[in-house]
């Protein structure tokens, strides 16, 4: 391991700014959990900032916490570095890293990572044949719902499971570890599949490592295509 490539546990203030200033920062840091025996470590290569109801200087249309406060997104409004899991679809468990002060809803939605350790519990998880080749490997947390499969965080059991403190959690363990210094090869672009203007170029807050091979495939949400082709006109950016 290199300088560069150092990593250290994360802390609650490092977590405490907006999610899409925190974001980029998560790119190569490694999510660890511990279910009964078996830790699997995920480097981070792509993740997506979400915005609550009054946070921030622009509203953002496409977060759960958008309207407020609710019983699905009470995780949101909580204190930095707890772990927001949801259900997507009715099937599958996503991870979302709560950040911003307590009381002030966000989260960035971690989208893809590398198993970096524990990749056969994860497959099993995964329900991936093993030994594994390697494109599956490449797979194993390729996207969102992959992601939380991999990790074995599962809605409800784990929504809120502290990854700051790493307390336990109806026998799961989480901790975020995060490098030294970034990765040095950002790239943004519009959030995958978020229907309409917050699906397009208006919010950039995508972040992903330019050239790795785990990130997900860009899709289009409902309607945002063609919002994006429209433009954005009087719509601000945060800064990024």
């Amino acid at each position: 391991m290199t300088v560069t490539d150092a990593l250290r546990r994360a802390t609650r203030a490092e977590l405490s700014g907006l999610p899409v200033e925190v974001a980029p920062r998560l790119l190569g840091a490694e999510l660890r959990t511990f279910i009964g025996p078996a830790e699997v470590r995920l480097r981070l290569t792509e993740v997506e900032a979400y915005h609550g109801h009054g946070t921030g200087i622009l509203p953002d249309p496409g977060s759960h916490a958008r309207m407020g406060r609710t019983a699905r997104n009470a995780t949101m409004w909580g204190e930095p570095g707890h772990l927001y899991v949801y259900l997507s679809h009715g099937i599958h468990s996503c991870v979302n890293v709560v950040c911003g002060p307590d009381g002030q809803a966000g989260g960035v939605l971690l989208r893809a990572g590398e198993v970096v350790l524990g990749a056969d519990a994860a497959a099993t998880r995964r329900g991936a044949a093993l030994p594994l080749t390697r494109i599956a490997l490449r797979d194993l947390a390729r996207g969102p719902g992959r992601f939380g499969q991999a990790s074995g965080l599962r809605h409800p059991l784990h929504d809120g499971i502290d990854a700051i403190s790493g307390a336990e959690r109806h026998g799961a363990r989480a901790g975020l570890w995060l490098r030294e210094e970034p990765v040095p090869e950002v790239a943004t672009g519009p959030r995958v599949g978020v229907a309409g203007l917050a699906g397009t170029d208006a919010f950039p807050w995508r972040f992903w490592i330019a050239g790795d091979p785990t990130v997900s495939a860009f899709r289009w949400g409902r309607g945002a295509q063609a919002e994006s082709a429209l433009g954005a006109e009087g719509v601000g950016l945060l800064p990024c």
